[in-house]
């Protein structure tokens, strides 16, 4: 299919930049990274949903966390290997290139209260994938060090766990579905979507209403799956935003962004995420959160929105009490920046966040119009308003107190 040669082009190029990113962060990359905010000051911003929360220190990229119905909220991502202690030296180490400290295992942590995190291990890891079984001369050897697994997701659906995520290597494009025997997180798996799973950067899952669950992947093509998730049940299409934005070499650009797309159903609307650089230019800029909303899953999508500053690839997810919360994360070139250093400052010197090493819970106004209109931004002041580096211009309502105000 032509769509398919096209984003296996793109997924290329991309993977060809990354080998010349710097891992290391700059002369002040072994700055210690702050530590996460106190177990009371977390649970009162909780309460008050106001602000940005600091929630859990260490190396992560990509957190994604969901409420199963266990009564606990699992959290993921990129992360080292267990016990890896390349983060104690390199602690803002980008993840890309030689130098990257990313692993092959996806950790996973589980808390009732979003205060306290307790470390479930590594329950899967490339090995346990399907690849391994497919390929397993891929991964014969003992050096692993350019084993990746990136950006896993953990989606609880019809009584058991599915586990996504993408990987480079050892083999390329390896991406996984896999899928547990029960209600518990951990093997053995099975990969019902077998070779069909590979090459789906970013791969996320969303379950619709009617028990249809779709998979999304790069940005952004989209299709259902079977009802044993053994294929497509229909061949996948391309969403897109409306309209179009200037991109940096005058060429307009209709894309949401460039990675980390997921979808969310709200007030009947599906709303689509997808990340980007504040710039449209790899690693310049803030890493930022966009959305767009259509009566039906496949559009057609409304024209592209700013949901915040500093919160790609991040999880829009409700607590417990219905709030509305996106996670984030550093990622950056340099180390975080203070609040006031970025407040109203172009970034787009480089890659910039005001993001310590670890997950950041930031809350989200998410308001349904007298007309049926989904209106989603963050609420925090310092993730709600774009930089002055935005390639797109928005036009945001005027904030009080962090929230926006009805016009």
């Amino acid at each position: 299919m032509p769509f398919a040669m096209s984003f296996s082009l793109l997924l290329c190029l991309t993977v060809v930049t990354v080998p010349f990113a710097h891992a290391s962060s700059g002369e002040n990359a072994h700055r210690p990274p702050g530590r996460a905010m106190a177990p009371g000051v977390i649970a009162a911003g909780l309460k008050s949903h106001d602000r940005a929360l600091y929630i859990k220190s260490g190396w992560i990229r990509d957190p994604y966390i969901c409420l199963a119905p266990d009564g606990y909220y699992y959290l993921t991502g990129t992360t080292p290997n267990p016990d890896d202690t390349a983060e104690a030296a390199d602690p803002y180490n980008t993840g890309l290139g030689r130098k990257s400290i990313v692993g092959y295992h996806m950790q996973l942590w589980r808390s009732r209260d979003l205060v306290h995190w307790e470390h479930r291990g590594a329950p899967f890891s490339l090995l346990d994938g399907y690849w391994a079984r497919k390929m397993p001369d891929a991964f014969k050897g003992k050096n692993r060090s350019h084993w990746r697994l990136w950006a896993p997701e953990v989606h609880f659906l019809n009584g058991r766990w599915h586990i996504v995520h993408t990987t480079p290597s050892p083999v390329g494009g390896g991406s996984n579905l896999a899928v547990t025997k029960g209600d518990a997180i951990h093997g053995p798996y099975s990969f019902p979507l077998g070779d069909l799973s590979r090459r789906r950067h970013d791969p996320s899952l969303f379950q619709d209403d009617d028990g249809t669950v779709y998979m999304l992947w790069a940005n952004t093509f989209i299709a259902p799956l079977t009802e044993g998730m053994t294929g497509f049940a229909a061949e996948p299409l391309r969403i897109d935003p409306a309209g179009s934005r200037p991109g940096p070499d005058g060429k307009p650009i209709s894309r949401i962004g460039h990675e980390g797309a997921t979808i969310r159903k709200i007030g009947g609307k599906y709303v689509y995420f997808g990340t980007a650089w504040s710039t449209d230019r790899l690693r310049r800029g803030s890493y930022n959160l966009y959305y767009c909303t259509a009566d039906q899953i496949t559009g057609p999508y409304g024209r592209r929105q700013f949901a915040g500053r500093f919160i790609g690839h991040g999880t829009p997810f409700q607590d417990k009490a219905g709030r509305w919360w996106c996670t984030a994360f550093y990622n950056a070139n340099v180390p975080p920046l203070t609040r006031e250093q970025a407040r109203g400052a172009d970034l787009s010197k480089t890659a910039q966040t005001i993001n310590e090493q670890g997950v950041t819970i930031v809350p989200l106004n998410v308001t349904i119009d007298t007309r049926g209109k989904v209106h989603i931004r963050a609420i925090d002041p310092d993730y709600a308003n774009p930089g002055p580096d935005e390639s797109q211009q928005f036009n945001l309502p005027p904030m009080t107190h962090g929230i926006d105000k009805e016009e």
